[in-house]
């Protein structure tokens, strides 16, 4: 999954479908189930099938332009991969959203400004 400060992730166990967050502890990541999550078809100590997969927009499948931008700040790259699935899908649209090329470039830097920044809107 990477080094991320926050791990947003969908799927399921067995069958029933989930999003959550991972938490750190020790040196592991946990999906911690809390009371509002209720498929309650097993047990403590039952053997499940679990299926999870990180949720929204993720780098492999981002334009190469945005990818590099992101790449080339650490800082704003790690921020960016911290954030909710809608503030991702929120700066990639606007991004996307560009008719013009130089609209997009100035966007792109728009956005890994904001990140660097720790703003999760531009």
């Amino acid at each position: 999954m990477g080094r991320k400060d926050r791990h947003y992730v969908t799927g399921s166990i067995d069958g029933c479908t989930l999003r959550g967050r991972l938490a750190s502890v020790a040196d592991a990541h946990v999906l911690q189930l809390g009371p509002s999550w209720n498929c309650a078809r097993f047990e403590a100590g039952d053997d499940v099938s679990v299926e999870l997969e990180p949720e929204g927009p993720q780098l492999a499948t981002m334009s190469s332009d945005v990818v590099s931008a992101l790449e080339s700040e650490p800082e704003a790259r790690r921020f960016f991969e911290a954030l909710a699935t809608h503030y991702r899908k929120n700066f990639v649209r606007w991004i996307d959203g560009a008719k013009r090329p130089e609209t997009r470039l100035r966007r792109i830097d728009e956005a890994v400004d904001a990140l660097k920044s720790g703003r999760r809107e531009r």
